[in-house]
């Protein structure tokens, strides 16, 4: 008797090779963990999904009161408060997507080695779950702006909101493929897992997350390149750019920022396709 099998596992494919059918087949399994990202996350807890909400909002009272207040670092006359939470809603997506997919393959190497299903289905579950927060800490953003904006603050919303979207798309890509890179290299080197929360938080002093981009071209304009080769100051600066009207907008640094992204994206999937192959023999 013949048999025509609905999944056939093959080991043959490119290294840069994505197997969108095989992602769609899996969808069901996509769902699910998506689902126990965020149920395991306030799973146990008093407040549950307010964390999500009180995180950031006393973050930025903290940002407020140490570099508003006694910093006295400017914001170029935007609200502190809207000035903060717009960062921290963009930083907050990109390291929690980069912090966990880049323990994908140490996390769940005991099912890895059991079961098979496409690995990359684990980090963009990742950045999917962290989506959903993302949209939670928007909502109170938008709060906050609203307030302000019925307070008598003078907005400049212009067209630029409508790459709000894509701003998004582009720092969960980022998150996604660096994630990928150092949860492939970690496999082999597990000094990196020890950096990671180190490196993270140097990576936030170095894009404007806390301060404004004008601010360092006036203080220290011979190493503004250094914030500018960081693809998330084009990002982070076109977001805030978008509801107030006020900082650094360039098509050249957005471009550049949106090729990084495509870039780093495709090394990652070729680094995590090359590794899923043979990491249980090396972890």
């Amino acid at each position: 008797m013949t048999k025509d099998w609905d999944i056939i596992i093959t080991n043959k494919n490119h290294l840069w090779s994505i197997d969108i059918k095989e992602l769609w087949l899996y969808r069901d399994l996509l769902a699910m963990y998506v689902k126990r990202d965020i149920v395991t996350f306030y799973k146990q807890t008093i407040l549950g999904p307010l964390w999500f909400v009180i995180q950031p909002l006393f973050t930025t009272i903290m940002f407020m009161f140490v570099f508003g207040g006694i910093a006295g670092i400017s914001t170029d006359g935007i609200p502190q408060a809207v000035f903060y939470l717009g960062g921290l809603v963009c930083w907050n997506y990109f390291q929690d997507c980069l912090s966990k997919c880049s323990d994908t393959f140490n996390a769940n190497q005991a099912i890895f080695g059991k079961v098979y299903f496409p690995r990359l289905v684990v980090p963009l579950s990742i950045v999917i779950s962290n989506l959903i927060k993302m949209a939670i800490q928007f909502c109170l953003f938008i709060a906050v702006y609203l307030y302000y904006f019925a307070s008598g603050i003078n907005f400049h919303i212009n067209a630029t909101i409508l790459l709000v979207p894509l701003l998004i798309i582009m720092i969960g890509g980022l998150g996604l493929g660096f994630g990928m890179i150092i949860s492939s290299m970690t496999t082999k080197y597990r000094d990196l897992r020890f950096l990671i929360t180190f490196g993270v938080q140097l990576w936030m002093y170095a894009t404007p997350v806390v301060y404004p981009l004008s601010v360092m071209k006036d203080t220290y304009p011979k190493y503004i390149w250094v914030l500018v080769a960081n693809p998330l100051t084009a990002i982070l600066e076109t977001f805030k750019y978008a509801f107030t009207g006020v900082g650094e907008f360039n098509w050249f640094y957005l471009s550049y920022s949106f090729l990084f992204t495509i870039v780093i994206v495709l090394i990652g999937i070729i680094i995590f396709n090359r590794v899923q192959r043979n990491f249980m023999d090396i972890i």
